[in-house]
């Protein structure tokens, strides 16, 4: 059973967007299987690298599209992204120098993080894609 299952309550009605959240979920749910079947040490600095790579990628598209359609609260979404992936890097950088796995809580602090910030901030903007 998977972490994270997709449904269109996360849709913010760009299917770019929604396939690169999409992306994301299946990052995490890689390394939430790692962990469960114990391969959490050989799959999670790849994934991770991944993730970290994936996340910078897709914000750069998601500020693109705000900044395209005068999103208003772009500062802010904008700041939000860069403080998750300071956290995701240094949790990488972390992990590498082997002061500390993988855990359900860290993997329970991503699945918050992503659910929530699509549910409370991505959420925000969808009208102005639409308009």
């Amino acid at each position: 059973m998977a972490l994270l299952d997709w449904s269109e309550r996360y849709s913010v009605g760009s299917r770019m967007i929604d396939a690169q959240h999409r992306r994301l979920f299946d990052l995490i749910n890689d390394m939430h299987e790692a962990m469960k079947v114990g391969q959490a040490k050989v799959v999670t600095a790849r994934v991770l690298d991944q993730l970290v790579a994936y996340t910078r990628t897709h914000f750069d598209a998601e500020e693109r599209a705000m900044a395209a359609v005068a999103y208003p609260d772009l500062a802010a979404h904008v700041a939000e992204h860069r403080k998750l992936t300071e956290t995701v890097a240094r949790l990488n950088d972390d992990v590498k120098a082997g002061t500390v796995g993988i855990t359900l809580e860290i993997m329970e602090f991503l699945q918050y993080w992503l659910t929530n910030h699509i549910m409370r901030i991505d959420r925000k903007y969808a009208p102005f894609l639409k308009s």
